[in-house]
């Protein structure tokens, strides 16, 4: 696939209204994608912030992500280089703790021809429970569990927690993964990056 390929597609999912009757606002499909992107960004769905802005992982998540993986802004959001792209394109609404799964017509509607659009990716960041279970189908059940085992997918995948502020107390039980997993991560991203 091309980018003259790509385009329709990129605009066919921004058209998007398939849960418009579902959702807290108007659908507002928010991503970020090239044919040339090396690192894949597959996260849950858009916040309340995100929506707003348009602009993905442009909130504290956003920034934490950034520092995990060592880069500034103008490189995330430089789309030859990341993609960007949640398990739901829209920001599904706000449950009593926290934001609410993704929608579930999203990912089978999109994600395959997304993902087969953009075959120069060589790292998958798998953001949260909802993108494990669709990219790591045979990994453990629980966040921790997949993260823990995060070699088993290495250097392809890589399994992460939600970098929301929200996650402290799971960043405090789990020293290892600044540890060992971020450096290894900081390491596959300018890998990765610097040789485009």
């Amino acid at each position: 696939m091309d980018a003259a390929t790509l385009a329709p597609l990129l605009h066919r999912i921004r058209a998007c209204e398939r849960c418009r009757s579902v959702l807290p606002h108007a659908p507002r499909p928010v991503l970020q994608a090239s044919v040339s992107a090396r690192i894949l960004i597959a996260g849950q769905a858009p916040g309340r912030r995100v929506h707003a802005s348009g602009l993905p992982f442009d909130d504290p998540s956003g920034e934490r992500l950034r520092a995990w993986m060592g880069i500034g802004r103008d490189r995330f959001y430089d789309a030859a280089r990341i993609a960007i792209a949640p398990m739901a394109f829209c920001y599904p609404g706000t449950g009593k703790s926290g934001d609410l799964p993704p929608r579930p017509e999203c990912a089978p509607a999109w994600r395959q021809p997304l993902l087969s659009a953009m075959p120069q990716i060589g790292l998958t960041l798998v953001i949260g429970r909802y993108a494990q279970a669709w990219h790591l189908p045979e990994a453990p059940a629980t966040v921790t569990e997949c993260v823990r085992a995060w070699r088993q997918v290495w250097p392809q995948q890589l399994p992460l927690p939600h970098p929301s502020p929200r996650n402290q107390r799971w960043l405090r039980r789990n020293p290892w993964f600044e540890a060992e997993v971020l450096p290894a991560l900081r390491s596959r991203v300018a890998e990765l990056l610097d040789c485009l």
